[in-house]
C-alpha cells in the first residue's frame, strides 16, 4: 500500500508538472520562429534545419504534450485499483450493516428507496474520490504553479488578476451550488417515490390485475413522475444561470490578462510568445487562455460533488442506524440435539407501547421433544417464534437454550443452531436447487435430492421441463403455493440444526400431501426438539405438550387427549369447531335431523368467523 501512494504521487507530481511545461515549450517555439524574420524551416536541408533552436522547442512541446498524456493514463491505472476496492469494501460494509438490523426496521423499510440509496451513495462515493484525487487536487496544484509563474515572468499584476478571477469563480460557484443544493434534495425525495411506487406495483402484480387497476397505477407512478420532473427541471434552470455566471467571471478575467499582456509586448517588457503563453496559460491545466476549461470543469466538479455528498449523507445515515439487538464480542452458542432446552422465563413483550402482545409466558420444551402453540389470531404464537429467533428482544424476562441466555451469545451460532419454516415461503429468484441448497451451501447435490424426496418435490421437480435448473421467479412466483412450502420445509432439513421451528408449515398443503409430509415430519423431528405453530389442530395432535395462548397469556397446556377431557377448555373448543361435522355425524340420531341440519348451519357460522378473524390476523406482527 505504501509503495502505492509513492507511486501515486509520483505519478500525480509528473502530470502537473509536464502540463505546466506544455506552454512554455509553445512559447519558446513562438518565439523562435518570429525571430527568423519570416524565413522558412526547411526540413530537407538536414542536419542544419533539424538542430535549430524553433525545431527543437516544436519538439519539445510535442513531447510535453505526450507526456502529459503518458502520466495522465498512469494516474487513472494506478487509482483505478484504490478506488474500485474503496468502493467494493464500503457497498460491502454498507450491506452487512443492513443485514444486521433488527426485524423492526426491515418490516417499516421500503426497497425502492433503499436500493436507489444505496446505487447513488456508492456511486456518489466513487465520484467523490475521483474528484478529489484527479481534478480538485492537481488542478489546485497547477493553479499555485501558475500564479507563481505569472508572478515571477510577468509581474505581480498577472498574478493579482489571475488569483482575483478564481476567487470570484469559486465564490459564486459555491454560493450558487449551496442554493441549488435543495433541489437537489426535491429532486431525489421524487426519484424515490418514484422507484418505491414501480417496484411496490410489479411486485403486486397479480393483485393490480384481479382489481384492473392498470391504469390507475399508471397515474399513480406518473404523479411521482411529474414531481421529479418538476424538481429535474429547476436544477437545470439554476445550473444554466450558473453557468453563465461563471463565464462572465471568466470572461473578465480573460480580458483583463489580454490587456496587461498587449500593454507588456508595446511597451517591449513582453514578447508575441509571452502573449501567446498567457493564452496558453488558461488551458484545462489552469494556465489562463483556455482558463475556462478548468474553471468550467471544477465549478462542475463542485456542483456534483455538493449533489455526491447528499446522495453519500443517506446511505451513511443508513450506516449510522443502531441495531437494538447487540452481539458485540458474544461467546458462541454451544448446544446439541441432546441438550436443547428452550426454557421460556416470565417474558413480557410489545410492539407498541401500552399493547401487550406476551405477558408472563414462562414454559420449557425438553430436549428431543415436540411442543405446539396454538391460540386465536393475535395471541402471540408467532411473536414467541420470532423472540426465540431473536428478531426481538423482551422487555421483561429471559430466554434460554441449553441452560444459555439468548442475549448474551452470538446470533450466528443462535440462528445456525434454529431452523425456521415459514407460513410465507419466500424463494430467491433464482433455481430450485438453489433454493434447496439455500439451507446448507456445503451440501451436496445427493444431499439436497434426498431432502427434496423427504419432502415430497422430488418427483414434481424432476417432472419440470428444467428440472432441478428451474427458475422460481421473483418471491418464487412460478412455483404454487404448496411447491414453495415444501422447499422451505426440504431446506430447514438440510440445514440440520438441533431446534426446529414450523409455523404452519403445512398451511399450504392439500390434506394427502400434508399426511406424507407430517408422516415424512416424524422421523425428522424424533429426538430433536421442535416447536409447532399450529391452526389445523389435527398436525399436531401427537405432540408431546401443546401450549394454548390466550390473549398473551399461557390459558391451558397439556397434551392433546388431557385438553380434550378438560370440560370448557379453549382447545376443545377450537378442536370441535375444525372437526364439528365428524362429531355431528357420530353422535346426532337420525329422528333429529331437523335439528341437526340447524345445528349444522349454526357450526358452520362459528366456522366462518372463526376464519375470519384468521384471515384478519394474517400478516399481524403480533400473530
Amino acid at each position: 500500500m505504501l509503495k502505492m501512494k509513492t507511486c501515486f504521487h509520483f505519478v500525480i507530481m509528473w502530470y502537473c508538472m509536464t502540463n505546466v511545461m506544455v506552454p512554455f515549450m509553445f512559447k519558446y517555439a513562438v518565439d523562435e520562429l518570429n525571430g527568423l524574420s519570416g524565413h522558412m524551416l526547411n526540413l530537407s536541408d538536414a542536419p542544419n534545419t533539424v538542430a535549430t533552436m524553433a525545431t527543437a522547442v516544436l519538439i519539445g512541446y510535442g513531447v510535453s504534450r505526450a507526456g502529459s498524456a503518458l502520466f495522465n493514463e498512469l494516474r487513472n491505472a494506478v487509482f483505478g485499483k484504490v478506488a474500485q476496492s474503496s468502493i467494493r469494501r464500503i457497498a460491502k460494509n454498507v450491506f452487512l450493516h443492513l443485514h444486521s438490523l433488527d426485524l423492526g426496521f426491515h418490516l417499516s423499510r421500503q426497497t425502492g428507496a433503499l436500493s436507489k440509496a444505496i446505487d447513488r451513495g456508492t456511486r456518489g462515493i466513487s465520484f467523490v474520490l475521483s474528484a478529489i484525487v484527479f481534478n480538485l487536487g492537481p488542478t489546485a496544484l497547477e493553479m499555485g504553479l501558475v500564479s507563481a509563474i505569472l508572478y515571477y515572468k510577468c509581474g505581480v499584476e498577472f498574478a493579482a488578476v489571475t488569483l482575483g478571477t478564481l476567487g470570484a469563480y469559486t465564490a459564486f460557484t459555491i454560493a450558487v451550488t449551496q442554493w441549488r443544493t435543495r433541489f437537489r434534495i426535491e429532486m431525489n425525495n421524487a426519484d424515490n417515490e418514484a422507484g418505491n411506487a414501480a417496484i411496490d406495483s410489479l411486485l403486486n402484480y397479480e393483485t393490480v390485475k384481479y382489481f384492473n387497476n392498470e391504469k390507475y397505477e399508471a397515474e399513480k407512478y406518473d404523479g411521482y413522475l411529474k414531481s421529479y420532473e418538476s424538481s429535474s427541471l429547476k436544477t437545470t434552470y439554476t445550473l444554466a444561470m450558473l453557468n453563465f455566471g461563471q463565464s462572465a467571471i471568466f470572461s473578465v478575467g480573460l480580458t483583463g490578462i489580454m490587456v496587461l499582456a498587449s500593454k507588456g509586448i508595446m511597451a517591449g517588457s513582453m514578447t508575441v510568445g509571452d502573449l501567446v503563453m498567457v493564452n496558453d496559460l488558461v488551458m484545462v491545466n489552469g494556465l489562463l487562455f483556455q482558463l475556462s476549461l478548468p474553471l468550467n470543469f471544477l465549478g462542475t466538479v463542485y456542483r456534483e460533488t455538493r449533489q455526491a455528498l447528499i446522495d453519500m449523507n443517506t446511505l451513511f445515515t443508513l450506516l449510522s442506524i443502531d441495531t437494538k439487538i447487540k452481539t458485540d464480542l458474544a461467546p458462541s452458542l454451544s448446544v446439541t440435539p441432546q441438550e436443547a432446552t428452550i426454557r421460556f422465563e416470565d417474558v413480557y413483550f410489545e410492539y407498541l407501547e401500552g399493547q401487550k402482545v406476551l405477558e408472563g409466558v414462562s414454559f420449557q420444551v425438553p430436549a428431543g421433544k415436540k411442543v405446539a402453540i396454538v391460540g386465536g389470531s393475535g395471541s402471540g404464537k408467532s411473536t414467541i417464534m420470532r423472540m426465540l429467533f431473536r428478531f426481538y428482544e423482551p422487555q421483561k424476562g429471559n430466554i434460554y437454550i441449553a441452560g444459555q441466555n439468548i442475549r448474551d451469545v452470538g446470533l450466528d451460532s443462535l440462528r445456525r443452531a434454529v431452523g425456521v419454516v415459514p407460513q410465507d415461503a419466500v424463494l430467491f429468484h433464482n433455481t430450485i436447487f438453489y433454493n434447496l441448497q439455500y439451507g446448507n451451501i456445503n451440501a451436496t447435490p445427493e444431499e439436497v435430492y434426498q431432502v427434496a424426496r423427504l419432502a415430497g418435490i422430488h418427483d414434481a421437480i424432476l417432472r419440470m421441463p428444467h428440472g432441478y435448473d428451474t427458475q422460481v421467479g421473483e418471491r418464487g412466483l412460478k412455483l404454487s403455493g404448496g411447491e414453495k412450502q415444501r422447499v422451505a420445509i426440504a431446506r430447514a432439513i438440510l440445514k440440520n440444526p438441533p431446534i426446529l421451528l414450523y409455523d404452519e408449515a403445512t398451511s399450504s398443503l392439500d390434506s394427502i400431501t400434508e399426511e406424507n409430509i407430517l408422516n415424512s415430519m416424524k422421523g425428522l423431528v424424533q429426538n430433536r426438539t421442535s416447536v409447532f405453530i399450529a391452526h389445523r389442530l389435527s398436525t399436531i395432535v401427537d405432540a408431546d405438550e401443546i401450549i394454548v395462548l390466550n390473549k398473551g397469556k399461557i390459558a391451558e397446556r397439556g397434551d392433546h387427549h388431557s385438553l380434550l377431557a378438560t370440560p370448557g377448555s379453549l382447545y376443545a373448543d377450537l378442536w370441535n369447531t375444525q372437526n364439528s361435522k365428524i362429531l355431528n355425524i357420530k353422535n346426532s340420531p337420525v329422528e333429529l335431523q331437523p335439528e341437526r341440519l340447524s345445528q349444522k348451519e349454526e357450526e358452520r357460522k362459528k366456522l366462518q368467523e372463526e376464519i375470519m378473524n384468521s384471515v384478519k390476523g394474517c400478516g399481524n406482527c403480533s400473530c
